[in-house]
């Protein structure tokens, strides 16, 4: 003798429908019960329905490439250079770099520049990366 899955009670999405006592008696008190009715002609959409769009708002594909220039970061530039230098972000194509002090700022401005920001544009395209901020902190 088998028998079938146990009996599971799923309850409603949303407030119940209002009865005709209860529409009765918010037209004679004042009250507007269409907020509640719009609630549950809304129906619940699946993950795979959202979950596209939320990625894409939150620019995921984005964070993923500004991660990675992080993590490629010491085996793309001169090691004398990552010693002083480190990415801090990325933000509208602008790579913003810390350097440890004013000299490795002005050794990287005036000679290594432009190495570094064709070395990144290479690896990682120009639109994710158009211009490098090199800054002393």
């Amino acid at each position: 003798m088998s028998f079938g899955p146990p009996f599971r009670f799923i309850p409603p999405l949303g407030p119940p429908k209002a009865s005709a006592r209860q529409k009765a008696l918010a037209s004679l008190r004042g009250i507007d019960l269409a907020p509640l009715e719009r609630i549950r002609e809304h129906r619940a959409r699946s993950t795979g329905e959202v979950l596209p769009g939320l990625l894409k708002r939150i620019r995921i594909d984005q964070r993923q490439g500004e991660t990675e220039i992080l993590r490629v970061w010491r085996h793309l530039i001169d090691p004398t250079i990552t010693a002083h230098a480190q990415p801090t972000g990325i933000n509208n194509g602008t790579l913003y770099v810390s350097v440890d002090s004013s000299v490795w700022l002005d050794e990287i401005l005036r000679y290594r520049r432009k190495e570094i920001l064709n070395r990144l544009q290479l690896s990682f395209g120009r639109e994710l990366i158009q211009r490098i901020s090199f800054r002393v902190g």
